[in-house]
């Protein structure tokens, strides 16, 4: 990711996060976000930026759901980003974090499996994953008829 800095997201970052969920949201790729879920989970969000630029070019957070159990979730990069390892750069990261604070068990609801087989997650039946991580489905236009892939990655 040459010209990319990976980090931790800033307070000065949520509206740029924002702006990148949402765009992919319109497009029924991603679950919406406000602004004020983002503030609520800033610490869950790993971003790239260009360093010339600073221009915020990726996002994706690692939402904790139980002593065992967290989400890759929110993963965007802008198009012309795209294929330049910026993605996975964020997913390596999240399942790093996800390692460094004991979990077992990394989950992910996609449209692009073969992505995340990349990095090892296999697919699964949604009825194997907890009630719990339904909540934000309520929100999301295609409920209850969901057509994500659940995925899941033992650590």
């Amino acid at each position: 990711m040459k010209g990319i800095d990976l980090k931790k997201a800033h307070i000065t970052d949520v509206r740029k996060i924002h702006n990148l969920i949402n765009l992919y949201a319109q497009r029924n790729l991603l679950l919406p976000r406000s602004l004020s879920e983002i503030y609520d989970h800033l610490r869950d969000f790993w971003i790239c930026k260009e360093k010339e630029t600073d221009e915020l070019v990726g996002t994706c957070a690692l939402g904790i759901c139980w002593e065992d159990l967290a989400e890759v979730r929110s993963l965007a990069v802008l198009e012309r980003y795209q294929r330049k390892g910026i993605g996975a750069g964020l997913v390596k990261r999240c399942i790093e974090e996800a390692e460094e604070l004991g979990i077992k068990r990394v989950f992910t609801l996609t449209y692009i499996p073969d992505y995340f087989e990349r990095f090892g997650f296999r697919r699964i039946t949604k009825s194997m994953l907890p009630h719990k991580v339904w909540a934000d489905c309520i929100k999301c236009s295609k409920f209850p008829d969901c057509d994500e892939i659940a995925m899941i990655l033992k650590l």
